[in-house]
């Protein structure tokens, strides 16, 4: 399966203005591994999941094929950045404690990334993959305006691989027997700017501005705008998170 790169083009923004995964996925992960010593986390972009599994875990190898994407993550000492495929990772067989994949695995070619994660998984070592959806906004009208955005406007631009992120990743393949696992959420606080400067992020806008040769958000934010209430004005934005989990067996 040939790497599609999607975001390198906006690495920058990407960094900047992806919602943060909630701490309490992280400890949760960290209560199923049976050791903490080594977690892979593939397709880690500019490392929203890698750092923040350093807290819970001795040492992090995070792989992404897109050496632009990794220049953009944070520096942490416990954290390692490799400029890798998810088939290919160059970890030793047998040593990790946690392979995770966040937000990507519609990217990746599933059997072979999930013979990878087979071959350097310890057994009883966790395999973690998660995604999420579409946000939701404290305000119903602006809600609705931001639906409208992203099904009509930009809809017919959102790769053929969205659907699996819209199914919560229940449309792809898991290779190892599941685990019941808590209900998890990202929630963010943003101004209209934060939220208009996450959706340029999305590969969908970026396709609409390579067909159409113009940028759809600043009709986005006209429309936002006089609903949204004072410039600098706060909102509550939530993502729900969909985890699917399993062990390898011993």
């Amino acid at each position: 399966m040939t790497f599609s790169d999607q975001f390198s083009q906006v690495a920058d923004a990407y960094a900047q203005r992806r919602p943060r995964y909630p701490d309490q996925l992280f400890a949760y992960l960290a209560q199923v591994a049976s050791r903490h010593q080594l977690a892979w986390d593939c397709a880690a972009g500019t490392g929203q999941a890698s750092v923040p599994l350093a807290r819970y875990f001795h040492r992090v190898v995070a792989t992404d094929a897109s050496p632009t994407m990794l220049a953009r993550a944070p520096r942490h000492p416990q954290v390692e950045y490799r400029t890798a495929t998810a088939e290919a990772s160059g970890l030793e067989a047998e040593t990790v404690d946690l392979v995770t994949v966040a937000q990507a695995l519609h990217w990746l070619d599933p059997e072979g990334f999930y013979a990878e994660a087979d071959r350097v998984l310890r057994p009883g070592g966790v395999l973690a993959a998660w995604t999420y959806g579409v946000q939701v906004l404290g305000d119903p009208t602006l809600n609705a305006v931001l639906s409208r955005f992203y099904r009509d406007t930009v809809g017919p631009y959102w790769p053929p691989e969205r659907r699996h992120v819209e199914a919560g990743y229940r449309s792809l393949m898991f290779p190892y027997p599941e685990l019941e696992t808590p209900s998890f959420q990202m929630e963010e606080h943003w101004t209209l700017d934060e939220l208009l400067g996450y959706v340029a992020t999305w590969s969908a806008t970026q396709h609409f501005r390579e067909a159409k040769n113009r940028d759809p958000v600043p009709e986005l934010a006209q429309a936002l705008q006089p609903l949204w209430g004072e410039p600098g004005s706060i909102l509550r934005v939530v993502w729900p998170l969909k985890l699917r989990l399993g062990l390898r067996p011993f």
